[in-house]
This record gives structure tokens, C-alpha cells and sequence, in this order.
């Protein structure tokens, strides 16, 4: 475990070293929130509250989708490979650092919300709200380390793009599934992201979550762990093969 926080502190330091990854991570979800959620009709809370889960699952799609690829392409990750900490540390590693960027880009978009006000919430639901948007991510970090494993270095960004973008609206993180065009509001059961918003919604009531969306986010990790691994013994193959 300690060497696992070295190599998490490492990787921190790393990336707050680095503007154009800190800006945009951190900055860009509340400034959509800002201009496109605030002004909006319904409950603020629920849209602080899906967007804070926006936020929180764009560190999981970039940091562990475009880093991994990029790493992938890079000497120094043949090199890591070859030293006593193997893949469990250094994926602990990378999701403690993540941790630390999604809960400021979270932290970023609730400050804002109680900023242009509206937001009131008992501190139960604050409580859920935090461990929902927590435990709710972990499916997309597993989504992220398995578009690191299997795009190119190339094709990274912009999958991680469309991945991300497409499913926070088809899910309801944006807008409320009802508000959604038709066609959208068919496919928007299928998708994690849905579950995640819906568990969110409900959390902000503090009536705890749905076990339909707990349950439908727990397939979902299994699914792309699954994916993951598969992708990591890919490129163990292709590398070492």
C-alpha cells in the first residue's frame, strides 16, 4: 500500500503539473453547468447533483482512457513494466489520483450551484449524494482503463469524447430523462450513465438509492472489469507476446 500512495502521490503531482489537463478537468464541467444547468427550470439540487456525477466521470474517461493509451505508446511504461510493482499498485495508484481530480471537479460544480443558489439539502443527503457520486464512478474508471488498453494512443481523446459526451446525454445527466427526444428516451435505459443519474436523483431526496440502479451499476463494473482485463492481456501479448 505504501509504495501504491508513492506512486499516487507521483502521479498527482504529475498532472497538477499540467495546465491543459487540470483546466479543462476541473473548469469545464461547471462552466457548462453555469451556463446550461443554472438557468434551467426544476430542481437545482438534482442538477447540482447529476452534474457533480458529470464531472466526477470525466476524470475516470480522461485520466484512465487518454492516459493509459498515451502511457501505452511510451518507453517509460515498457520500463515500469519491468520493475517490482506490478499492474494491481499501479491501477490503485492511478485511482487514488483520480479520486483526488473527481472530487475537486465535483467540489468545483456543488461550489458553483450554492454560489447562484437554490440548492438546499439536508445533511443526510449530502451524505448520500457524496457516496453515491463515489461508488458510482467506479464503473466508468473500469469503462476508462479499458479504452486505455484497447484504443491507440491516437484514438484515444476522441473516443473518450464521444463516450463521454454521448452517454452523459443519453443518460440524463444534462437533462432529465423526460426532457430527453423520444428516440433518446428509448435507448436511455441501456445506459450507465442512467443509472448513475438516477441514483443521484434519489439520493438528493435522501431516500437512499435505487436498488435498480445500484444493481444496474454493479453489472456495469463487472462488465467493463471484464473488458479491461481482457484488454490488458491484449496488450500484455502484443507487447511481451
Amino acid at each position: 500500500m505504501t509504495l501504491a500512495l508513492a506512486h499516487a502521490r507521483a502521479m498527482t503531482l504529475e498532472l497538477a503539473r499540467h495546465p491543459a489537463y487540470v483546466v479543462p478537468t476541473l473548469a469545464f464541467p461547471a462552466v457548462f453547468f453555469l451556463f446550461f444547468a443554472a438557468p434551467a427550470s426544476g430542481d437545482a439540487a438534482v442538477r447540482m447533483a447529476t452534474f457533480a456525477g458529470f464531472a466526477a466521470i470525466g476524470v475516470a474517461f480522461f485520466q484512465f482512457g487518454v492516459g493509459i493509451a498515451v502511457e501505452r505508446a511510451s518507453p517509460w511504461e515498457t520500463y515500469l513494466r519491468t520493475l517490482p510493482a506490478g499492474v494491481t499498485v499501479r491501477l490503485v495508484a492511478r485511482l487514488c489520483s483520480a479520486a483526488v481530480f473527481a472530487g475537486a471537479a465535483a467540489a468545483i460544480v456543488v461550489a458553483v450551484a450554492l454560489a447562484v443558489g437554490g440548492v438546499a439539502l439536508p445533511a443526510g443527503a449530502w451524505a448520500e449524494v457524496a457516496g453515491v457520486l463515489a461508488g458510482g464512478t467506479i464503473p466508468f474508471a473500469l469503462l476508462g482503463v479499458a479504452i486505455g488498453y484497447w484504443a491507440p494512443a491516437r484514438g484515444a481523446l476522441p473516443i473518450a469524447n464521444l463516450l463521454y459526451l454521448g452517454l452523459s446525454y443519453g443518460g440524463g445527466l444534462w437533462v432529465r430523462p423526460e426532457r430527453l427526444p423520444r428516440l433518446v428516451q428509448r435507448v436511455s435505459p441501456l445506459l450507465p450513465t442512467r443509472a448513475l443519474a438516477d441514483a443521484l436523483t434519489r439520493a438528493t431526496a435522501g431516500g437512499g438509492p435505487p436498488a435498480r440502479s445500484l444493481a444496474a451499476l454493479a453489472v456495469f463494473a463487472v462488465a467493463f472489469a471484464g473488458l479491461a482485463a481482457l484488454g490488458y492481456r491484449r496488450d500484455e501479448g502484443r507487447r511481451y507476446g
